[in-house]
């Protein structure tokens, strides 16, 4: 016996609105400094090969009105030794002029927003002191 179908609603999250030039180059300018201020003295002091995937890098990139904060790794595992790979770790989208929502990666791969409609000092501040935001 099949069910029949039936349509419902879904909530989905508002797309991320486009700054103009001057305020893009702003918030990518802030992120920037915020990962070399922030995240890069406190989550990597040092690189350290293993046998592995390693953390040599955080950086950060901007697309479609998101920013996102990545890990890149090295590999040193036998079969791909130097091979190289983002791992994003949390986001911002721009949802209007100094308004985002904070998105923390999952393990299953999938974005999850934990915060809405902060302020773009909010938003560092709290990628800076909510835990669950680092990177591994």
């Amino acid at each position: 016996m099949t069910r029949a179908k039936q349509w419902m609603q879904t909530t989905r999250a508002a797309c991320p609105k486009l700054p103009d030039d001057a305020e893009k180059q702003m918030i990518v300018a802030a992120c920037e400094a915020f990962i070399v201020d922030i995240l890069k003295p406190r989550f990597m002091p040092q690189i350290r090969p293993t046998q592995w995937n390693y953390v040599i890098d955080i950086h950060g990139a901007w697309a479609a009105g998101r920013y996102r904060f990545m890990q890149r790794y090295r590999s040193g595992m036998e079969h791909n030794r130097g091979e190289e790979f983002d791992a994003p770790f949390a986001r911002i989208d721009r949802m209007g002029r100094d308004r985002f929502d904070i998105y923390w990666m999952r393990h299953t791969g999938k974005w999850w927003r934990l915060y809405t409609g902060v302020t773009l000092v909010e938003a560092l501040r709290i990628l800076e002191t909510d835990g669950v935001l680092h990177p591994v």
